[in-house]
């Protein structure tokens, strides 16, 4: 079965955003099914999944990010209606916080540093000084363990020098403010490494470079494409061989993984995701992942 989200406060009609996957999905016959993800949001589970039927087997969510917890109370109670999601609740949380799997990419990745902190006022600014320090001098990219804001990129993303703490701190209060309840996890910093240029995004202003996203299943890729939508790409393969070691030291049966080509030619990887709570990128047709979901058996 698909477990997609409806649309917000509504009848049982399908989240827009996941609508064209629901649709793809129906189309080769797979099972699907909606649940009321601002219900779960707020823990009444059996609201939640009052449109998902009872049965037995294999359940595959395609739909908004939830933090670890909330993952594990609806892991739970679809057990108990019969569906097993296809990552259990420590493989969600190993490829969504990016502390918990950051070894298996650490030797393919930026340099990176973490600070626990269960919501922005528990920073501990000696620990991010200290983290600033070992990065530094130079750039630097700001996140929690899930999300940047680098939308946001000058105001809340990037730091241009780990060096000026004083800057530094700015950046960084500014994006903790702005993750707010969103915050998950504690902070995450990145050494910031020259990725090919592709173009400079025509809202935001960020900087966008040559990134892909991978979907990773049980252990195969399965699609993957180019991961803006702007720009124009090189026609050139994407070279897969160098993740095979990656791929299959993941602890996650779905998940996905962003690399870019560095401007010296090397490929990195940026980071991980759980595959039921990534975003499909524009060029990747929804046909295209859920033929893909559909040999697991969902």
């Amino acid at each position: 079965m698909l477990l997609f989200p409806a649309e917000p406060f509504s009848a049982r009609v399908p989240d827009e955003a996941y609508r064209a996957e629901l649709d793809a999905a129906q189309a080769l016959g797979l099972n699907t099914a909606l649940l009321d993800f601002e219900a779960l949001q707020g823990g009444d589970l059996t609201r939640a999944l009052r449109w998902v039927p009872a049965g037995e087997g294999q359940a595959i969510f395609r739909g908004w990010m939830m933090a670890p917890d909330t993952y594990a109370a609806l892991f739970d109670a679809l057990q108990g209606r019969g569906w097993t999601l296809l990552n259990t609740p420590a493989q969600y949380r190993h490829t969504h916080w990016l502390p918990d799997s950051f070894h298996h990419i650490a030797p393919h990745s930026p340099d990176t540093r973490w600070i626990p902190a269960a919501n922005p006022g528990a920073l501990n600014w000696a620990e991010v000084d200290a983290a600033l320090a070992a990065l530094g001098p130079g750039p630097v990219v700001v996140k929690d363990y899930v999300k940047s804001r680098k939308h946001e990129w000058t105001e809340a993303c990037f730091i241009p020098d780990a060096a000026d703490l004083g800057h530094a701190r700015t950046v960084i209060r500014t994006f903790a403010e702005r993750q707010g309840s969103g915050w998950q996890g504690g902070l995450v910093l990145r050494r910031f490494e020259p990725f090919q240029a592709l173009i400079t995004h025509s809202r935001s202003g960020m900087p966008l470079t040559w990134e892909y996203r991978l979907f990773v299943v049980d252990g195969q890729l399965a699609v993957q494409a180019e991961y803006w939508e702007e720009g124009e790409y090189p026609s050139q393969a994407l070279p897969t061989g160098w993740l095979a070691e990656v791929l299959g030291a993941v602890d996650s049966r779905f998940f996905t993984i962003d690399v870019a080509q560095r401007e010296d030619g090397a490929w990195r990887v940026v980071e991980l995701g759980d595959g039921q709570v990534a975003g499909l990128p524009e060029r990747l047709s929804p046909e295209a992942l859920m033929q893909a979901l559909s040999a697991v058996g969902c």
